[in-house]
C-alpha cells in the first residue's frame, strides 16, 4: 500500500515503534498519529519497517485492532493469489471435508462482481455459492471464512444457533469477522453482512 498522499512529515503527530504479532515479515512497525487525520488509516512499507498512519483521538485498543488489519492487508497484496473459479470450488471442497465432514457439498462455487454489500452468497436449493470479488486479495483465511460461512448454510439455511455452532468449527471465524468489521469500517459500508441476526453473509 503507498505512502499517503496526505501525509506530510512536518504536521503533528505521535510516533511509536513495535515488533510486529506473530513474525511477520517486517522487522517493526511505527505507528504515526496524526491531529489532521481525522478517520482514515493507512499503511505502507519503509525499508524493513511498517509505518500505520492513525487519527490521533484513536484509543490504544483502536490502535492495536487497526495495525492488525492493515498488516493483514499489506500481506494479502504481497502475496496476492487470483484464485479462478475452478480453485475456488477446490477450496470450498477442501474446507468442507474439513469442517464438515464433507457433508456440505456445493453444485457450484464462483466468484461474482454485482454483490457489493455481501461478501458472499448461497442460494441452497440450488447449492450454488458466489464470492463477492471484493474478497480477491485479502488473507486466506478471510476466504476461507466466508467460504465456511457460505458452505455452512448449505447444511443450515439460516442464521440460528444451530448456524453459528456449525460455524464455529472453523477456528479462525471470529478473527476473519474482525477483518472484514474493519475493511467495513474503513469503506463505510452501512453494515458488515452476516452478523448475527441478518439473513445474509
Amino acid at each position: 500500500m503507498p505512502a499517503d498522499p496526505l501525509y506530510r512529515a512536518g504536521e503533528p503527530q505521535r510516533s511509536t515503534t513495535s515488533q510486529p504479532p506473530g513474525g511477520s515479515r517486517a522487522s517493526a512497525i511505527e505507528v504515526r498519529r496524526s491531529a489532521r487525520r481525522r478517520r482514515t488509516v493507512s499503511a505502507y512499507r519503509e525499508g524493513d519497517r511498517t509505518v500505520v498512519l492513525i487519527p490521533a483521538r484513536m484509543s490504544e485498543a483502536e490502535e492495536q485492532r487497526w495495525v492488525t488489519v492493515m498488516l493483514d492487508k499489506l500481506a494479502a497484496q504481497e502475496s496476492r493469489k487470483m484464485l479462478g473459479d475452478a480453485e475456488l470450488a477446490e477450496r470450498a471442497e477442501r474446507l468442507s471435508a474439513q469442517y464438515f465432514a464433507g457433508r456440505a457439498r456445493p453444485a457450484s462455487v464462483r466468484w461474482v462482481t454485482n454483490q457489493n454489500t455481501r461478501w458472499g452468497s448461497c442460494t441452497p436449493a440450488e447449492g450454488s455459492i458466489r464470492l463477492s470479488h471484493r474478497l480477491q486479495g485479502m488473507p486466506e483465511y478471510v476466504v476461507d471464512y466466508v467460504l465456511c460461512h457460505e458452505l455452512a448454510h448449505l447444511l443450515v439455511p439460516g442464521h440460528g444457533p444451530d448456524f453459528w455452532r456449525l460455524l464455529e468449527s472453523y477456528p479462525r471465524t471470529e478473527r476473519a469477522r474482525g477483518y472484514l468489521e474493519g475493511v467495513v469500517a474503513a469503506a463505510r459500508l452501512p453494515h458488515v453482512p452476516g452478523a448475527r441476526g441478518e439473513r445474509d453473509a
